[in-house]
C-alpha cells in the first residue's frame, strides 16, 4: 500500500523590535543570564502588560504578505501550564481570535532527487490557518548532572506564530515553504532569520494515511527544529517511522517528539496535550487590539515587493533561470545589487556570476553581509564593461576585482595605475610569439607533427610572458598562422 504524508508547520518568528512585547526591556540576544527582566516579564505581582504597538504593526505586515486577512478587536489570552522559564505560569498569546487569519501563499516547490538536485518545479498554494502574536518563554539551561538553569533574557520576547494548514505532503514541500517565509520576513524587515540564535524556529505536526484516503491519520508533533536541515531529516525520519509502525499493525501515538541529529532520528517527549488542557481564557489585564483602518492601510503601503513576485519579475525581465532569481531574491539587498548592477552594465548573466562566484567568496571570507561590500554595483557594472569592451581579460578582471574589495577604487581608476590594460596590438603581440617559438623549437616541431594540444602550451607561454595582459583571440589566430606556416 502506498502512503502520503500530511504536515502542517507551526513557525515561530522573533520581531525585530528593540522592547519586549509587554515592557521596555531590551530584546538584544546574548547579554548576560537574566540581566534583561523586569516585574512585568518576571511576572512579579502588581506588574501590569503594555502592548508594543510596533511589535502589533509588524505582526500585520507578516499577516498582510501572507495574504491574510487582519481581524479587528483580536483578543490576548492566558495559555496556561507550567514550566520552570516562564514565571508567571501562563503564556500571553491569542486563541480564539487572532490578529490575522485565512491566509494563502503561492510558491515554486519541487522535489529533492537523491542526488540532491530538485527537479520538477511546479507553482502550489499552501494555506495559512493563522499569524498571532505571543510573548516568548526563557530559556532552561541544563548542566552536567542534575543541575538546571533558568536564564530569563527570553521572556516576554514578541513573538509570531504562523501556522499552515496540513497541505504539505513531503520534506522538500515543507523546506521551500518555512524558505519562503524566511525570505517573506527578511523581505519585510520584520525578522532577522536566525536559526542559531533561535530567532526563526519550528514546529512540525505529521501524519501519514493511505493515498486516496481522505480521513487524517494520528498527528505526532516534532519540535524546535531550528535548521532546514534538521527539518528535513527530522520529516523524512518521522514520515518512515510512522509508516513502518502502521505497516507492522502498531497505532501512532500523539505524542510530542525530539530530533536527536547525531542519532539521526526522533524520539518521544511527552504525550501531546490537547488545546483545552492549556487552559485558555482572555487576559484580564489586556483589552482587545483594535486596528484602525487608516493606520492598516498606511501598513499595506509598507510592504515591498515580495521575494516570490520579484523572482517571475527577475525571470521576464533579466532572463534569468529560476533557480538563479531564487538565488538572487534569497534577501531584499541581494536582489537589490544584483537589479542595480544589471541596469548599469546591460549583462545580467555576467553580474550573476560575479555576485555568486567572486563577491560572495570575498564576503564570506570578512563575515560581511551585501550591504557592505566594498565593491559597489556601479563599479561591479563597469569592471563588466571593461572585460566586455577588450580592455582587459577576464583573467585580469579577476586581479582588479581583489583590488576593488580591497580598496573600494573604480575599475578604471586601478586599471590604469597598474598598467593592467590589455594588449591587443598585433605587432608587439607578434614579437612576444616569435620569442616563444625561439626558445621551444622542440615543442615547435611536436606540434607541426600533429601534436596540436600543444597550442594551448604556447598560449600559456606568450599570456605568461604579457602578464596576462594579451588578447587571447589575437594570440590564438597569430599562433596558428605562424605554427602551420
Amino acid at each position: 500500500m502506498d502512503y502520503e504524508a500530511v504536515i502542517g508547520l507551526e513557525v515561530h518568528a522573533q520581531l525585530l523590535t528593540k522592547s519586549k512585547i509587554f515592557c521596555g526591556c531590551s530584546t538584544a540576544f546574548g547579554a548576560p543570564p537574566n540581566s534583561n527582566t523586569c516585574p512585568v516579564c518576571l511576572g512579579l505581582p502588581g506588574a501590569l502588560p503594555v502592548l508594543n504597538r510596533e511589535a502589533v504593526a509588524m505582526a500585520i505586515k507578516a499577516g498582510l504578505a501572507l495574504g491574510c486577512t487582519v481581524n479587528n478587536n483580536s483578543i490576548f489570552a492566558r495559555k496556561n501550564y507550567f514550566y520552570p522559564d516562564l514565571p508567571k505560569g501562563y503564556q500571553i498569546s491569542q486563541f480564539e481570535l487572532p490578529l490575522a487569519s485565512d491566509g494563502r501563499v503561492s510558491l515554486k516547490t519541487g522535489e529533492r532527487q537523491k542526488t540532491g538536485h530538485i527537479t520538477n518545479y511546479r507553482t502550489k498554494t499552501f494555506g495559512i490557518i493563522r499569524v498571532h502574536l505571543e510573548e516568548d518563554a526563557g530559556k532552561s539551561i541544563h548542566m552536567p548532572g542534575d543541575d538546571t538553569y533558568v536564564d530569563l533574557n527570553r521572556t516576554g520576547v514578541p513573538l509570531i506564530e504562523i501556522v499552515s494548514a496540513p497541505d504539505l505532503r513531503s520534506s522538500q514541500e515543507a523546506y521551500d515553504y518555512m524558505s519562503h517565509l524566511r525570505r517573506t520576513l527578511l523581505y519585510l524587515g520584520i525578522c532577522d532569520g536566525n536559526m542559531e540564535e533561535g530567532s526563526l524556529r519550528c514546529d512540525a505536526n505529521v501524519s501519514v494515511r493511505p493515498v486516496g484516503c481522505e480521513k487524517l491519520g494520528t498527528k505526532v508533533e516534532v519540535k524546535n527544529l531550528n535548521s532546514f536541515r534538521f527539518l528535513q531529516k527530522a520529516l523524512d525520519f518521522e514520515i518512515e517511522r510512522q509508516i513502518r509502525v502502521v505497516e507492522e499493525g502498531g497505532k501512532i501515538v500523539q505524542e510530542t517528539r525530539l530530533w536527536n541529529d547525531d542519532l539521526g532520528r526522533t524520539f518521544s517527549m511527552r504525550t501531546k496535550e490537547e488545546a483545552h488542557d492549556y487552559r485558555y481564557f482572555p487576559d484580564p489585564d489586556l483589552l482587545p487590539v483594535v486596528v484602525d483602518h487608516d493606520w492598516l492601510e498606511d501598513l499595506k503601503g509598507e510592504i515591498p515587493e515580495l521575494p516570490e513576485a520579484r523572482r517571475d519579475r527577475l525571470v521576464t525581465e533579466y532572463g534569468l533561470p529560476d533557480e538563479d532569481a531564487m538565488q538572487v531574491t534569497q534577501t531584499r539587498p541581494f536582489a537589490d545589487y544584483f537589479e542595480s548592477a544589471a541596469e548599469a552594465s546591460g549583462n545580467p548573466r555576467q553580474v550573476f556570476n560575479w555576485m555568486v562566484g567572486e563577491l560572495t567568496r570575498f564576503l564570506k571570507q570578512d563575515g560581511r553581509e551585501i550591504e557592505a561590500s566594498p565593491v559597489s554595483p556601479p563599479h561591479l557594472a563597469a569592471l563588466i564593461k571593461l572585460i566586455e569592451a577588450g580592455s582587459i581579460t577576464g583573467k585580469i578582471g579577476k586581479e582588479v576585482f581583489d583590488k576593488m574589495y580591497q580598496t573600494g577604487k573604480d575599475p578604471e581608476e586601478i586599471v590604469a595605475a597598474a598598467g593592467f590594460k590589455q594588449i591587443s596590438d598585433q605587432g608587439q603581440i607578434e614579437q612576444v610569439i616569435d620569442r616563444v617559438l625561439q626558445a621551444n623549437p622542440g615543442q615547435v616541431k611536436a606540434f607541426r607533427a600533429g601534436k596540436e594540444g600543444l597550442l594551448g602550451f604556447f598560449v600559456g607561454q606568450v599570456m605568461r610572458e604579457t602578464r596576462g595582459q594579451a588578447n587571447p583571440k589575437v594570440v590564438n589566430d597569430l599562433l596558428l598562422v605562424k605554427l602551420r606556416g
